[in-house]
């Protein structure tokens, strides 16, 4: 027997608005073919006026918490991957808290980008490993359109807004259900390919998003390939043993381009890029709530997720649903 932390649920909420690439090339000098071949984006949901990334996190939320068969005072730690919270201070993750009625535990919000939610995931389990909780809700939510810049072509056409959620549990197993191998990076000396240009601290401001694409993309093929290679190892598996890989979605060739080094079956990878855009922490989520409902996923598979992101940071998490 040993203890794991089992995914029991998993949820994920969009806003309502959808903004296609038609839309977009009408406030800025670009086209529906421009951003399908270079991205393979062409629609993406962006959150209302007053709606705000805890909404998003608690609509994601309960609907995981449905999936699990859990409530709220099951619950005793929050944590919300975001780097767009609804106010610099408090965590996103105690409006949640208090929003959903969990009243035990501790709530944080995690800033790893696109990471987020991988590093929220081998957060939370290790808390539970550990015995500081019991039950968790590890949630990726995002209003990246608030710190887009509309008028950067570059940048504006990628992003999205939406939130995922899973419910993790200690369980004393005897099988392998359950998260079983991760692997987190961040290279520091890459600060400036990926990041915001404003904060409390330097600025005084929100800032927008700044990229420098083609040096992204070349160090997210390489680096989440290995990513995805240490999580194996960690677990003594190999990729022809995954059934399922959920990459991150932030651009088509990248997914692409990952699948083509490591010889990936094209078909076995969970793509909702097409339809969600970059949604930062909440793609990952987000996109295995897709495969989940749509019945492609299921309970016993063996499942790799990934993500890069700002900072730059990078990981995987390897899991048996």
């Amino acid at each position: 027997m040993a203890l794991r932390s089992v995914l029991l649920g998993v949820g994920s909420h969009l806003p309502q608005r959808v903004v296609t690439n038609d839309e977009l090339a009408a406030r800025v000098d670009t086209s529906d073919a421009w951003i399908v071949e270079r991205t393979g984006i062409r629609e993406r949901h962006i959150a209302g006026e007053g709606e705000k990334t805890s909404d998003l996190a608690c609509a994601a939320a309960l609907k995981a918490l449905e999936a699990a068969g859990r409530s709220a005072g099951d619950i005793d730690l929050v944590i919300v991957a975001t780097t767009t919270p609804d106010l610099t201070f408090p965590a996103t993750a105690a409006r949640v808290q208090a929003a959903l009625g969990v009243n035990k535990g501790a709530a944080f919000d995690l800033q790893a980008v696109c990471s987020g939610f991988i590093f929220a995931l081998s957060t939370a389990d290790n808390a539970l490993a550990r015995g500081q909780a019991r039950c968790a809700l590890v949630i990726g939510a995002e209003t990246f359109s608030r710190i887009v810049d509309w008028e950067d072509r570059g940048t504006c056409v990628l992003f999205g807004d939406g939130a995922g959620a899973v419910v993790l549990e200690a369980q004393e197993r005897e099988d392998d259900r359950g998260v079983i191998s991760s692997f987190l990076r961040t290279d520091g000396r890459m600060h400036d390919l990926l990041y915001v240009d404003g904060g409390p601290s330097e600025t005084g401001t929100t800032g927008k998003v700044r990229m420098v694409g083609n040096a992204v993309f070349r160090n997210a093929v390489e680096h989440i390939s290995g990513a995805m290679l240490e999580a194996c190892a960690r677990a003594n598996v190999t990729l022809d043993e995954v059934d399922w890989f959920v990459p991150h979605q932030a651009n088509q060739r990248i997914l692409d381009g990952v699948a083509r080094k490591l010889g990936i079956p094209v078909e076995k990878v969970i793509s909702t890029v097409a339809i969600h855009g970059n949604t930062s922490a909440a793609s990952v989520p987000l996109a295995l709530d897709v495969a989940v409902r749509d019945g492609r996923i299921k309970t016993g598979d063996l499942v790799l997720m990934e993500a890069l992101g700002g900072g730059l940071t990078w990981g995987a998490a390897l899991i048996r649903l």
